[in-house]
Order: structure tokens, then C-alpha cells, then sequence
């Protein structure tokens, strides 16, 4: 009868946490392919307080036809509110999807008045693949940020035939 030694022992402890760790590792690479795709989300962030922005309008793009694009695949969500007391800026985080797509972000501000001023930034305006942006709740005294839309462009031609851009998705947040 042959006696387990200690060397023989931790053979086959080291052999049975490889079996166990492929098995874990067939698992986790199953569970991920077979897992839905899943719309980016950005990140938004003021004054201690983060949530997550699901797409406000996300549609999916599909080649039809030479040069033509179908947006008719589309999903729509909420606007989703964020407090941004003045003075406070806005931060949102942006997933690497759309970081380094060539994103646009309208600024909506309201005057004293009630009047309301957009402003456009882009992603011309950051360093190439920016994963944050700081958007000043209040750039001047009179101004005071009451919300942001963040979209994904593609080129369209109008009804008079002439080339523009349309939003195929869109993140919103109200913040006021």
C-alpha cells in the first residue's frame, strides 16, 4: 500500500484547482457570448451624487442599399434628472464606445427670464478618446444649466436633398 507523501498531496490539490479553475473559466466565456447586447450608458455626476444614464433614443444602423442608412430599429427611454446646484459642474464618464465616436453634447441654459440658450460642444472640443467631461452649470452669471443631450450623429440627406446630420442615439439629463 503506497502512503500519500506531502508532494503527492499538493499534486493533486494543484491538479484539482486547474479543473476547477477551466470549468469556471468555460463558464464565465458562455455566460458572457450568450448575454444580451447592451446599449452604452454614460455616467453623470454633480455635487456628491452619480447616476446612470440609460439611452434616451438608441437606434440600431443598418446598411440598405448603396449609401443608405435604417434608423427605423429604434428604443426610447427618459430623461433622467440629475440636481446640479450653481457653481457645481456636471462630470459625466463615457464608455469607450462612445468616447471615441464622433459624439456631440447640446447644453441647454436658462436666463433669468425664462429664455433658454443652447450651446454645442463636440467631440472636437476634448483630446481624441476623452472618457470624461466637465460642463460649468454656470459659464456666466446669468446663465443656469437646466439640462444635456449627448448624441451620436450619422449623415442623412433632408427632404430638399441637402446632407445633414441626425442623432441615432441620445442620453438626456435634466438638471434643474
Amino acid at each position: 500500500m503506497n502512503k500519500l507523501t506531502g508532494r503527492t498531496i499538493a499534486a493533486l490539490s494543484a491538479g484539482a484547482l486547474l479543473l476547477v479553475a477551466a470549468a469556471v473559466a468555460v463558464v464565465v466565456t458562455v455566460t458572457v457570448r450568450n448575454a444580451p447586447d447592451h446599449d452604452p450608458e454614460i455616467t453623470a455626476y454633480a455635487h456628491g451624487r452619480s447616476v446612470t444614464v440609460p439611452p434616451y433614443q438608441y437606434c440600431d444602423i443598418r446598411i440598405v442599399g448603396e449609401d443608405q442608412l435604417d434608423l427605423s430599429n429604434c428604443r426610447g427611454g427618459e430623461s433622467i434628472d440629475l440636481e446640479v446646484p450653481p457653481g457645481y459642474p456636471l462630470q459625466l464618464s463615457l464608455p469607450r464606445s462612445i468616447a471615441d465616436a464622433p459624439w456631440l453634447a447640446q447644453l441647454v441654459y436658462a436666463l433669468p427670464n425664462g429664455d433658454v440658450v443652447d450651446r454645442v460642444i463636440s467631440h472636437n472640443d476634448y483630446p481624441e478618446g476623452a472618457l470624461a467631461l466637465t460642463i460649468d452649470s454656470r459659464p456666466l452669471p446669468e446663465l443656469r444649466l437646466i439640462g444635456v443631450e449627448l448624441q451620436l450623429p450619422v449623415p442623412a440627406i433632408d427632404e430638399n436633398g441637402r446632407e445633414t446630420t441626425v442623432p441615432h442615439a441620445a442620453w438626456s439629463i435634466r438638471t434643474a
